[in-house]
C-alpha cells in the first residue's frame, strides 16, 4: 500500500525478483543455450567475478542472486557490496563459483539488470547532489521499462530519490488532458472528489498546472499536490510565494525537462519536488564486467 502521497519506497519482494527474472530469461531462450551447451564441457566448474568499470552507485545485485538462483541453485553468489553504495572503476562487486554453462547462461541477464539498475541509482544520485542542501525532493515518474517499474524505481531509491506515485491506483494526478477532458481544474476536482466519496475511498490528489491561473484555481481547491508543468523559474517563485500567503499546505511539484544543469536554479524557486522522467526513461547502463577466472 502507498502512503496517502503515493510515495512510499518501491522495495523488492521475493516475488518481484522471480517474475523479472523468470521474464528476462525466457526472452533469452536461456533453457537453450547452445553456445554454452556446445562448446562448454558439463562438468567444468569456474570461480567468476563482476566487476565495476565505472565510478557510479550500485543497484539490483538481489537481481543478480535471482538469476543464478534460477538457472542454477548450485550456483554460488557472494556479493561484496550492498545496492546504493558508491563504487570506483576496478571495484568487486560479487564473487561467483559454479558450473560453467550456468554461470554462462545467466551472465547476460544478470548483467543486464544490475547494469541498468546502476545506471539509474547513478544519475539519481548526481541529481540529487545537484539539489544539494535544499529541503527538495528528487521525485521519479512512471516513465519507466514495460515491465520492470518495480526495479526501476527501487534503484531510484538506491540513488537517494523518492518513489513518486508506483501506478495509476497510487494516487490522484489530473494531467493535462484530464483537465481538457472534464472541462478545467474546478470541474475535474470536484468530479474526483465525487467520485472518492462515491467508492468510499481518500487519496492524494494532483493537479498539472501550466499557467498561474491554473495553480491559483489548484489553490483555491486545496489539493495536496500541484504539478508546475514547464514554468518559468519566475513563474514558480510568484505560485510559490502565492501558495504561502494563502497558508496552503500545498506541495510544489517542479517539472518539465530537468536537467542536471538546471535542476539547481528550479530547486532554489522554493518548490518542494522537482521531478525528472529522465531517471528511468534514458539512463546510461554503468558499464560493468563479468569474468570467468
Amino acid at each position: 500500500m502507498a502512503d496517502a502521497d503515493g510515495d512510499e519506497p518501491v522495495q523488492l519482494t521475493t516475488e518481484t525478483i522471480r517474475t523479472a527474472v523468470l521474464a528476462a530469461l525466457a526472452e533469452d531462450q536461456a533453457a537453450d543455450d547452445v553456445t554454452t551447451r556446445w562448446s562448454v564441457p558439463a562438468d567444468l566448474r569456474v570461480e567468476a567475478t563482476m566487476i565495476a568499470k565505472q565510478s557510479g552507485r550500485v543497484a539490483g545485485l538481489p537481481l543478480v542472486e535471482g538469476v543464478f538462483a534460477a538457472v542454477d541453485p548450485d550456483v554460488s553468489v557472494e556479493l561484496v557490496v550492498a545496492d546504493g553504495d558508491p563504487v570506483v572503476p576496478g571495484q568487486l562487486l560479487a564473487r561467483l563459483s559454479g558450473s560453467a554453462r550456468s554461470i554462462l547462461t545467466g551472465e547476460r541477464v544478470a548483467l543486464n539488470f544490475v547494469q541498468r539498475m546502476s545506471g539509474i541509482a547513478t544519475l539519481t544520485a548526481a541529481f540529487v547532489a545537484a539539489i544539494g542542501a535544499r529541503p527538495v525532493r528528487l521525485l521519479d515518474t512512471r516513465k519507466t521499462a514495460p515491465g520492470l517499474r518495480a526495479t526501476d524505481k527501487y534503484a531510484v531509491g538506491c540513488g537517494g530519490g523518492t518513489n513518486h506515485r508506483l501506478d495509476l491506483a497510487a494516487m490522484v494526478l489530473l494531467k493535462e488532458n484530464h483537465l481538457a477532458a472534464a472541462g478545467g481544474v474546478l470541474p475535474a476536482v470536484r468530479r474526483v472528489r465525487d467520485g472518492m466519496t462515491a467508492e468510499g475511498r481518500t487519496m492524494a490528489i494532483e493537479v498539472e498546472v501550466t499557467t498561474a491561473e491554473e495553480a491559483r484555481q489548484a489553490l483555491d481547491c486545496r489539493v495536496e499536490w500541484i504539478l508546475l508543468d514547464n514554468m518559468s523559474a519566475e513563474e514558480m517563485v510568484q505560485i510559490v510565494e502565492r501558495r504561502n500567503a494563502s497558508g496552503s499546505d500545498a506541495r510544489l511539484e517542479a517539472s518539465g525537462t530537468v536537467t542536471l544543469d538546471t535542476i539547481a536554479g528550479v530547486a532554489a524557486t522554493g518548490v518542494d519536488a522537482v521531478s525528472v522522467g529522465a531517471l528511468t526513461h534514458s539512463p546510461a547502463a554503468l558499464d560493468i564486467s563479468l569474468l570467468v577466472a
